[in-house]
């Protein structure tokens, strides 16, 4: 997709360390350095080995990556159909306001739509203002009435049974 200056393609393998950078960032801007522990490596071998976790968008201006998108399907047992959930968008601070992060949005709404899904959804940060009031005036809707859990490191062996 290109609109005006700014495109939006597809990663590819190559595209690894640009995506790395903007995770960094992201964790960065989240304060959650302490948690991106993912590497070139581990990054090349779910975004492009033989079982893809999760497809990867970047949006470029004039051949400087300004933005990235990572999503994946899911399944929602009550529509019957995949959803495309959205698990990070980051726009580079410098250049937020300026249509970027709504192009993304667009697009992975097309994609969606594209794919038949039946959902196009994320999460995003409680403390996160700027965020929630931007997807709310594109007509996204808070899902208040659920509770994310996770479950992690030792409590996740544990519950394995190791």
């Amino acid at each position: 997709m290109s609109n005006g200056n700014f495109t939006i393609r597809p990663a590819t393998e190559r595209d690894v360390p640009v995506i790395l950078a903007f995770i960094r960032q992201l964790a960065e801007y989240e304060k959650l350095s302490h948690e991106a522990v993912m590497t070139e490596e581990i990054l090349r071998q779910s975004l492009f080995g033989s079982r893809r976790a999760a497809e990867v968008l970047l949006g470029y201006s004039s051949d400087q990556p300004l933005a990235f998108a990572v999503f994946f399907h899911n399944f929602s047992t009550f529509l019957g159909r995949s959803g495309l959930y959205l698990e990070d968008l980051f726009v580079i601070p410098e250049m937020r306001g300026k249509g970027f992060g709504k192009a993304m949005l667009v697009e992975l709404a097309r994609i969606a739509r594209e794919r038949n899904c039946g959902r196009f959804e994320w999460s995003v940060l409680d403390w996160n203002k700027p965020a929630i009031d931007f997807y709310k005036a594109l007509g996204a809707v808070p899902m208040d009435e659920w509770t994310i859990f996770r479950v992690t490191g030792e409590a996740l062996k544990r519950l394995a049974g190791e």
